[in-house]
């Protein structure tokens, strides 16, 4: 049944996305050649040879946006990921295309010697109709879908196994997001005393004995388990028994409650053991990451080039002290690094008090000071730190050494934070959680930051940074 669903909806979307695909060609054939959006400076062309390009490109696009992830069933896919994803197969696809035609020159006309050219303008065209009209109808379909789901039909049935700490925190997760299609029928749990009982709403349906007869009666589609480590031996029983039912089974394993870092599987010669120090952000995802941070950077440098004199003029006459303000920070893999700002204290501030908190209205900021922090300019200089590598755009923000020592023994999993580049704004700022408020919070953000990396995520938060992070107090 499960099945069934996940291939009525990759059809919607297949069906959409040739839909869309089909229409961009012919917007594109108009814009190009009939409203001249782009002048035509030799005669319009025959439109007998594009039109025997549709049924490449109908057979080529699905291809291509299929190895690309979008005929999966994601119902948490944001709609970021997705938008980029699209970007990314219509690029490659539109490439693919661009190879073909590079190839595949029919004559001009029956019996010539020249052959036709396609127009690149129209191949620009296309693609940028393409990915106008396929995010827009993948959003509508989404929209659709997820109101649908949100009335009560077209829903997964969930079975939890453990009504643990475990069952507990994924089933709250499960029915935060409705929209999803979820439905957590129950648990199971040998416990006698949540015989009965109602947890998060959602009722203790008997013993894990009874795993078989539930997933009959009430029609089970997915089983997720959320059983102790102690429980090993049981855990297999239940895979045993439900790999022969037709359900999806989702194992939580207790063990990543001591790793907050998305762990990876790895294989030593056929054993399967799982890294729980796994790097989250390596090969091509740090290529990506890294050339975003460069060009945002740079960008930023350039639009920012005319403010940034002024602002190191404003800091010297003032009190004729230095402009920056450098200090030692910890970032990836514990390493230090000297962190680049625009001096916002009395140089002296440190002097008799050594390594401290800043606070809000701190008496020690010079008239100056306060202004840049109020709108974090002192923060501009850390583009310098991103070019050379020590920082990214988007991070955990990074600590001094004397602090990190003290956290590190009353935070627990406080220096997993430094798994990935330290960065300018990051999840836990543009919530809030700056400068001096909860260390815990800031961690938590950290945290999650960190497991759910995704470009789409990195934009967003770059989004989140320039609607809000001007307007929070300074740190």
């Amino acid at each position: 049944m499960i099945q069934e669903r996940h291939r009525k909806t990759a059809g919607l979307y297949l069906f959409t996305d040739l839909a869309a695909t089909l229409a961009a060609f012919l917007a594109a054939w108009l814009l190009r050649f009939e409203v001249e959006v782009i002048p035509v400076t030799k005669n319009v062309p025959e439109f007998g040879p594009y039109l025997r390009l549709v049924p490449f490109v109908l057979a080529l696009w699905p291809v291509v946006f299929y190895f690309h992830g979008l005929y999966q069933s994601r119902r948490g896919r944001s709609r970021v990921d997705e938008v980029l994803t699209i970007v990314l197969a219509v690029f490659l696809a539109t490439v693919l295309l661009s190879v073909v035609i590079a190839w595949y020159r029919p004559p001009a006309a029956p019996g010539s010697r020249e052959y036709f050219t396609y127009s690149r303008a129209f191949l620009g065209l296309f693609a940028l109709m393409d990915l106008t009209l396929v995010a827009t109808t993948r959003m509508v379909a989404r929209s659709v879908l997820r109101r649908v789901r949100s009335s009560g039909h077209n829903l997964q049935r969930i079975l939890v196994v453990g009504a643990g700490l475990l069952g507990r925190e994924i089933t709250t997760k499960i029915l935060a997001h409705r929209e999803m299609g979820f439905e957590v029928v129950g648990f199971l749990d040998d416990d006698a005393g949540k015989q009965g009982a109602m947890i998060c709403g959602v009722p203790v349906l008997g013993t894990t004995r009874q795993a078989e007869e539930v997933l009959a009666a009430q029609r089970i589609d997915q089983v997720f388990l959320t059983l102790p480590l102690e429980a090993h031996k049981k855990i297999l029983q239940l895979l045993d028994l439900m790999a022969r039912e037709c359900v999806e089974i989702k194992l939580v394993p207790d063990i990543l409650q001591y790793a907050t870092i998305k762990a990876a599987l790895e294989d030593v010669d056929g054993t399967p053991v799982i890294n729980l120090s796994q790097m989250p952000l390596q090969g091509w995802n740090s290529m990506m990451k890294r050339t975003m941070d460069l060009a945002i950077a740079l960008l930023a440098l350039i639009v920012l080039l005319p403010l940034l004199p002024l602002i190191a003029l404003a800091i010297w006459i003032e009190d004729r002290g230095p402009i920056f303000y450098r200090q030692e920070r910890m970032g990836l893999d514990g390493r230090s690094f000297m962190i680049l700002k625009f001096r916002s204290m009395r140089v002296d501030a440190e002097a008799t008090s050594g390594p401290v908190w800043a606070i809000k209205d701190d008496p020690r900021r010079t008239r100056v000071g306060q202004l840049l922090r109020a709108w974090s300019f002192d923060e501009l200089p850390q583009i310098w730190n991103v070019l050379t590598g020590d920082m990214s755009i988007i991070g955990p923000r990074p600590e001094r050494p004397t602090f990190v020592r003290e956290f590190k023994h009353k935070i627990p999993r406080y220096m997993l934070r430094h798994r990935v580049k330290s960065g300018i704004t990051g999840w836990a700022q543009v919530h809030g959680w700056r400068g001096n408020t909860s260390i815990k919070k800031r961690i938590q953000y950290d945290l999650y930051y960190i497991q759910n990396w995704s470009l789409s995520l990195d934009f967003k938060i770059l989004w989140m940074t320039l609607r809000y992070a001007l307007r929070l107090n300074a740190y």
